[in-house]
C-alpha cells in the first residue's frame, strides 16, 4: 500500500475527506509509483523503448489480456504478479483504461483473481507436459 493511499485512508477515517475524494487519487498514485517511469505520466511511453498506453488497443481491449500482460510481463516489461495486490492491480488498470482518452471498462479485483488462477493452472499444466 502506497503512502498516498494510506494518507487518503487516514483522511477518510478522520472524516476530513469523502470516500470518493479520498480514494480518487490512489489509482493515479499507484500508476505513478509503478508504471510512469517507463510509460510516462502522460501515458505516451517512450518511442522505441516503452509503448504508449494512451490509445492502445491492448489496454482498451480484452481485460483478461491486459491483466495477464501486467501480471506476467511481456517483451521486456517486468512481471508484477509478486509486487501488486489484486486490488492495486485492478485500480491501476482501471485508471489506465480510463485515462488519456482511453474509454474501456473498469477492472475489478475479482477479475485479477481469476486471471492469476488461470495463469497458475496453465503453468501447472505446461509443467506436467514437460515429462
Amino acid at each position: 500500500m502506497t503512502f498516498a493511499y494510506r494518507l487518503a485512508a487516514l483522511a477518510l477515517a478522520m472524516g476530513v475527506a469523502t470516500p470518493a475524494l479520498a480514494l480518487a487519487e490512489a489509482p493515479q498514485s499507484l500508476f505513478m509509483d509503478n508504471c510512469s517511469a517507463c510509460h510516462q505520466a502522460t501515458g505516451k511511453g517512450v518511442k522505441g523503448a516503452f509503448p504508449p498506453l494512451a490509445g492502445s488497443p491492448l489496454v482498451q481491449g480484452d481485460p483478461k489480456i491486459v491483466i495477464t500482460t501486467v501480471l506476467n510481463g511481456r517483451a521486456g516489461m517486468p512481471a508484477f504478479k509478486d509486487d501488486l495486490s489484486d486490488a492495486d492491480l485492478a485500480a491501476i488498470l482501471t485508471y489506465v483504461r480510463s485515462s488519456w482518452g482511453n474509454k474501456a471498462s473498469a477492472i475489478k479485483p475479482t477479475d485479477v483473481v481469476a486471471a492469476r488462477a488461470a495463469a497458475k493452472a496453465a503453468a501447472k499444466a505446461r509443467g506436467l507436459q514437460a515429462h
